[in-house]
């Protein structure tokens, strides 16, 4: 996927003249860990960027529950759920068989409930504070005025590319 990181190195001075366009179907959600940001990408070219925050632990793809890891690979955001703990959450897919099978071979449990979501409930104000550190169980948090943009924008069914 070097393609789509190089396309969204330049996104940054793209992102004014996208305003004015028309919402965009959004055929893949890419998330650069190493960049903490999140890209909505439609037919190759990125056309929203949210900078986000991760697990606690970032470094390195979720081996376990409880190591707090965001998970790194291709996934599938398979449901939304709007009476999450956080302000609205879309599911990732993991653990997928790979997962499983590792897991199961170190004998632990993979972990779930990854998701990409909003501030906790009734804590929105304080995202300009939470947002610039790494605070998830292995979850990618945003803004709640962005998981709104996010929620509108991704339909489920959408994959999810996840890298270091």
């Amino acid at each position: 996927m070097q393609p789509i990181r190089v396309l969204c190195a330049a996104l940054p001075l793209a992102l004014p003249g996208l305003a004015a366009a028309a919402d965009p179907a959004i055929d893949l959600v890419y998330v650069d860990k190493s960049a903490a940001r999140l890209y909505l990408v439609s037919q190759g070219a990125p056309v929203r960027e949210y900078a986000v925050a991760f697990g606690a632990n970032p470094v390195g793809h979720k081996q376990r529950a409880g190591d707090e890891r965001t998970p790194e690979g291709s996934y599938t955001l398979d449901y939304k759920k709007s009476d999450s703990a956080f302000h609205k959450a879309i599911h990732i897919s993991y653990p997928n068989d790979a997962d499983r099978a590792r897991a199961r071979a170190a004998g632990v449990d993979p972990g779930g409930a990854i998701m990409i979501h909003g501030q906790r409930n009734g804590r929105g104000w304080v995202a300009w504070i939470t947002q610039g550190f790494d605070w998830t169980d292995g979850c990618i948090a945003v803004t709640d005025r962005e998981m709104d943009e996010i929620w509108e924008l991704v339909e489920t069914g959408t994959p999810i590319q996840i890298v270091p």
